[in-house]
């Protein structure tokens, strides 16, 4: 089951994850392209709940591309997870979102989330959202390996 990875097993995923999204992103330019493929990397490698894109937008955030159920479609600044993530610019995992200060529940399902920002030039422009129906599934190997995911999409903003 996927919850019940080891490190070293999700360390081997997120590294062919990675090698296929840099083949994807080489020579994409169109950004809602680009993040389309990311997040269905992504989702087909974890079958995580939910993952996809929030990108800033008129000092908010605003759905991006996902795969998943519906989602919020606006997050202001600060609130939930992925607007504290945006306001401290660093990304957050969450074992509970329940024991999280604020959490925007855009689905009863999701009980534990990762979000890491993607900048452009030191900005947040985007932030990777996300969630799984079970607790505690994300760590420091989804942050790590995720934080390097992101570090190469700010080509496309």
């Amino acid at each position: 089951m996927i919850e019940s990875l080891t490190t070293n097993d999700k360390a081997l995923i997120y590294t062919e994850c990675h090698t296929r999204i840099e083949g994807l992103l080489e020579t994409e330019t169109d950004l809602i392209a680009g993040l389309a493929n990311v997040s269905a990397v992504l989702k087909e490698a974890f079958h995580w709940w939910w993952v996809g894109f929030y990108l800033v937008k008129d000092k908010q955030l605003v759905l991006g591309p996902f795969q998943g159920p519906v989602a919020c479609t606006r997050i202001a600044f600060g609130k939930g997870v992925c607007g504290a993530a945006w306001a401290q610019n660093e990304t957050l995992v969450v074992k509970d979102v329940h024991q999280f200060p604020g959490h925007i529940a855009c689905s009863a399902e999701s009980n534990s989330e990762i979000v890491v920002p993607v900048c452009k030039h030191g900005a947040v422009v985007a932030l990777l959202d996300a969630d799984s129906e079970h607790f505690s599934c994300f760590d420091e190997t989804d942050r790590l390996f995720l934080e390097k995911i992101c570090a190469t999409l700010g080509h496309l903003f």
